[in-house]
């Protein structure tokens, strides 16, 4: 038997005592009981394959990668790159490019696969906003800006007449620029989306599925679907058939190869112009776990299913994001003599360019 120190049983003594551990009277005896060794199995996690490596800029790239993040960081600005810790920051930043996100810093939905905070009630949209980043924009020499936003759903409008002013802000400050917005799903309001696209000076309008129909209530929040969010990409053409439409899956979330193929269908089918399929990665051991990591070779095959099936454009591989390199896409489907590349990924463009818009199906005769 071993000996232990016993706390007395009068607190006013356990708390004004200064004999801790020295006093015999405090002693009793005591036995060893076995303890359970067993840890709980954690699921390895899976190891990113050789073909995800991505370059640091140097040189002429690092100078323009530090001009990029200090104008975001001078206008108090915030940017998706950064927030959904994108893989490809270096790359973009270095090449001139940013995609801004507007509307706070916080989401009010709670996706599994998403880096950016989730909070119920954001605070108040910033009424500068606007003016803030039309300066960012005008300081950066862009040729594309890409403007994405958080879920607002503690608004009316889920922000949309926001989003418009910011808009509107950047295409009068430059406008030389060719502009796309990552918007939501504005809670499935059509009459918001009219009012956002109304005399928009868009070129592109992205809302993104992100995962194969199957997986809606794996991956996104519950208020969140394939469905709603087929509604407002195809009511997006309906109302300005001159606007590129766009959106984006991701891979490795539990999906199998045929579902991205009938995910393509259903996308092309609601007038989508564009599509980018790209690799999930976790962005925290909280968030929804990698899957599977395809092979390379699966992208080359979903990008030439996309040209098939009528798409103007498809950007796919493991680095593909949504935003990355976003106008190198739009250039190359307006201009099939354009050869910029987009690294690790498969970028596939129709013969017959935009303009003008692919059809919606229903249209096709």
């Amino acid at each position: 038997m071993e000996r232990v120190w016993q706390a007395p049983s009068d607190p006013h003594t356990f708390l004004m005592s200064n004999n801790w551990g020295d006093t015999e009277a405090n002693l009793m005896p005591v036995k060893h009981l076995p303890m359970a060794t067993a840890s709980p199995q954690v699921k390895p996690k899976k190891r990113l394959p050789d073909w995800f490596r991505t370059r640091l800029p140097n040189g002429e790239q690092q100078a323009i990668f530090n001009t990029t993040k200090a104008a975001v960081k001078d206008n108090k600005l915030h940017t998706v790159c950064e927030e959904a810790r994108c893989p490809n920051i270096h790359d973009c930043w270095a090449s001139g490019d940013a995609t801004f996100m507007v509307a706070g810093q916080e989401c009010t939905r709670g996706c599994k696969f998403c880096a950016v905070g989730t909070v119920s009630r954001p605070p108040p949209l910033d009424a500068d906003e606007p003016q803030h980043l039309a300066d960012a924009v005008a300081s950066m020499n862009l040729r594309h800006a890409v403007i994405t936003v958080v879920n607002r759903d503690d608004l009316l409008d889920s922000g949309a007449d926001h989003y418009k002013k910011c808009i509107a802000a950047v295409a009068e400050r430059s406008p030389e620029l060719t502009l796309e917005l990552l918007c939501s799903d504005l809670a499935g309001d059509l009459e918001a989306l009219a009012h956002l696209l109304e005399d928009s000076p868009l070129s592109v309008f992205a809302h993104n599925v992100e995962c194969v129909p199957r997986l809606d209530r794996t991956v996104r929040d519950v208020r969140a679907s394939f469905t709603q969010s087929l509604s407002i990409l195809r009511e997006a053409k309906r109302l300005r058939p001159d606007i590129i439409t766009k959106s984006s899956l991701m891979v490795g979330v539990g999906e199998r190869d045929e579902e991205i193929d009938e995910a393509l269908v259903l996308l092309r089918e609601a007038g989508v112009d564009l599509v980018t399929i790209g690799q999930y990665l976790a962005p925290s051991s909280k968030h929804l776990p990698v899957d599977r990591f395809p092979d390379p070779k699966m992208y080359d095959e979903w990008a030439e299913t996309a040209i098939r099936l009528g798409f103007s454009g498809v950007a796919s591989g493991p680095l593909v994001r949504s935003s990355y390199k976003a106008g190198l896409l739009v250039r190359k489907t307006q201009d099939p003599n354009n050869t910029e590349t987009m690294l690790g990924a498969f970028v596939r463009v129709a013969r017959t360019q935009i303009p003008p818009p692919a059809p919606l199906k229903a249209e096709v005769t």
